[in-house]
């Protein structure tokens, strides 16, 4: 380890939204029906309707899969903040010198611009 460097480097205020961000995208995935539906009143042509419903049809069959994969890395990415706030922590206890404590796992944290 280099003087007053970290041997990993995580940015963990992006890891922290990821997993919330995943699971946006499944809630918005599964919610193609009642997108497609708040619009069928709007389209005249009753064509454009029918292919949202098969669309819709089709799209049900992969869904599942994709929502498991995206639990998942929701799950693991939650599970990876966790553990590595959790080491951190750790590792702080255990320095003997107040400066150096959290020196070996030190988190990245941008500010999101407002």
């Amino acid at each position: 380890m280099g003087k007053g460097k970290s041997d990993l480097a995580l940015p963990l205020t992006e890891l922290e939204s990821y997993g919330r961000r995943l699971r946006s995208i499944k809630t918005r995935l599964n919610h193609t029906k009642k997108l497609f539906e708040s619009y069928k009143d709007d389209i005249a042509d009753g064509s454009v309707n029918d292919a949202l419903g098969d669309f819709e049809s089709n799209w049900e069959d992969g869904r599942e899969d994709i929502t498991q994969q995206l639990d998942a890395l929701a799950s693991m990415s939650d599970a990876v903040v966790r553990e590595f706030k959790k080491l951190d922590d750790e590792r702080a206890g255990k320095a003997p010198d107040p400066e150096i404590r959290g020196l070996s796992c030190a988190f990245v944290r941008r500010r999101r611009p407002r």
